[in-house]
């Protein structure tokens, strides 16, 4: 009789068609399912394995098969056709494209991409041909598995041009063999073989269970909307740049909004479309926050102080800062540091924490104007009148000195051997440099004095010898 109780027992019938009472099982009867539950996946997998096995068996017993085996021969020597094409017609077309000169880049670069894939394309379209002659010809069963080589291969192509957009290589070459294994698993049809191994190749523990197949489909939707979130935050982020009515702090701050929020929204609906339930780790995540922020501390404090300086603007992209001994101005504002680069080529990652703790000096805070001073001195004898409208006019000469903000010259002391002045005058492009400006106002400066005679004094001391015999050196 069948089983009616679902313990996997068979009853003898009664004469009254009724079922006998069941007796309470015996203390030793529960565990003799555990051994059953426990080895059902490997059971299934085995049976899978060999489902497998035997198709492949079919598949390759087939292929004694005279006109398969006349397909796979005809597909060999396509192949070396298209080799021989490929060696005599790569040249002439190197050479060919080698004269299109004008040619806007993108169409050059797919040339390149295509000259490099000569071979397959030639034994594509072979293929394809050998097929189509075929089936006119003959029955069509005896192109069927020439068929099947040729949609492979066109598969192959196209996903090879497809995955050229991707700038990563590590990251083309992943989508690459996946979509190549994902099409062939297709086009023979063992798409849902496939699917039923990856998920019963699984993890599992109490209530928890991970298969191959979630991981594949986690990597391919999370990979899929990682790069929709890319291309919006780097097309979005273009426009920020472009919209000259925000400030720099201000278009720095909302790209890095924009770039949080969007793989935000990407890793969340990822990870429920994959059907994983967020609740259960919102206590594993409190306590690795909390762990975190202790143990990475400098690393929040970098973070806050960047949003706090992208809020009040006081350091914003192109300024000119001095920090210490750095001087140079901000190259870009990220969310840990700023690159400083100086005159000298050299780029500093200043963190942000430094930038709000110590006194920087911002020469181009408000506005670009920077004034700078230099100091020199005179003869007495030299009418200091003469000396300062001189010295105003020579900066006046001077590329990069400001006609609308005029230079001044002042007295500032009388010294041991000359009047010394102050010769002030402003610029308003701090980045081209500081000492190149104050070394060509002191060489307009020389050329000046040279040409009207003022004498540029240098310490000079006189020596007397008193009269009177010089003192015996001692023995």
């Amino acid at each position: 009789m069948a089983d009616e109780t679902g313990t996997g027992r068979t009853f003898p019938n009664q004469i009254d068609g009724t079922a006998p009472p069941v007796s309470a099982p015996k203390p030793n009867d529960a565990p003799e399912l555990v051994p059953d539950l426990a080895t059902q996946p490997v059971t299934e997998l085995v049976d899978l394995g060999q489902s497998l096995i035997a198709q492949a068996d079919t598949f390759l017993t087939s292929m004694l098969r005279p006109w398969n085996a006349y397909q796979f021969g005809i597909a060999l020597a396509l192949w070396a056709l298209a080799h021989i094409l490929r060696t005599l017609l790569g040249p002439p077309i190197r050479t060919w494209m080698g004269t299109r000169e004008g040619w806007p880049k993108w169409r050059m670069r797919i040339l390149v991409v295509v000259h490099q894939r000569l071979r397959p394309i030639f034994f594509v379209m072979l293929l394809w041909t050998a097929v189509i002659v075929m089936r006119e010809i003959t029955w069509p069963s005896r192109s069927y598995i020439l068929g099947i080589i040729a949609t492979l291969a066109t598969a192959w192509i196209v996903v090879v041009f497809a995955t050229r957009l991707i700038r990563s290589i590590f990251l083309r070459r992943t989508v690459r063999y996946g979509a190549w294994a994902y099409v062939t698993l297709h086009v023979l049809g063992l798409t849902s073989d496939a699917a039923r191994l990856l998920d019963r190749a699984a993890l599992e523990a109490g209530e928890f269970r991970i298969s191959l197949l979630l991981v594949v489909q986690a990597v391919v939707i999370l990979g899929v909307l990682i790069v929709v979130a890319r291309f919006f935050t780097s097309t979005t982020s273009k426009r920020i740049q472009s919209n000259e009515d925000i400030s720099p702090s201000m278009r720095v701050l909302i790209v890095k909004m924009l770039q949080i929020s969007f793989y935000g929204i990407a890793f969340y609906i990822g990870v429920k479309a994959i059907g994983i339930d967020l609740t259960g780790l919102a206590v594993l995540s409190g306590a690795i926050g909390v762990g975190l922020g202790f143990g990475l501390q400098k690393v929040v404090s970098n973070l806050v102080s960047g949003v706090i300086i992208l809020l009040d603007k006081s350091i914003k992209p192109g300024d000119v800062i001095s920090l210490g001994e750095t001087f140079g101005w901000i190259n870009t504002l990220g969310a840990r540091y700023a690159s400083v680069v100086t005159r000298d080529g050299k780029e500093y990652l200043i963190p942000n924490e430094d930038l709000i703790t110590n006194q920087v000096v911002n020469w181009s805070h408000s506005d670009d104007f920077v004034r700078l001073d230099i100091f020199f001195g005179t003869a007495y004898g030299d009418d200091p009148h003469a000396v300062r409208k001189l010295a105003i006019d020579a900066a006046k000469g001077v590329d990069r000195v400001l006609s609308f903000k005029a230079p001044v010259c002042h007295i500032v002391g009388f010294g041991d051997s000359s009047v010394d002045y102050i010769l002030r005058f402003w610029i308003r492009d701090p980045t081209q440099g500081l000492t190149n400006i104050r070394g060509n106002v002191y060489l307009a400066l020389w050329d000046a004095f040279s040409e009207n005679n003022i004498s540029i004094p240098f310490p000079q001391r006189e020596v007397k010898m008193l009269g009177g015999e010089m003192p015996s050196a001692p023995d």
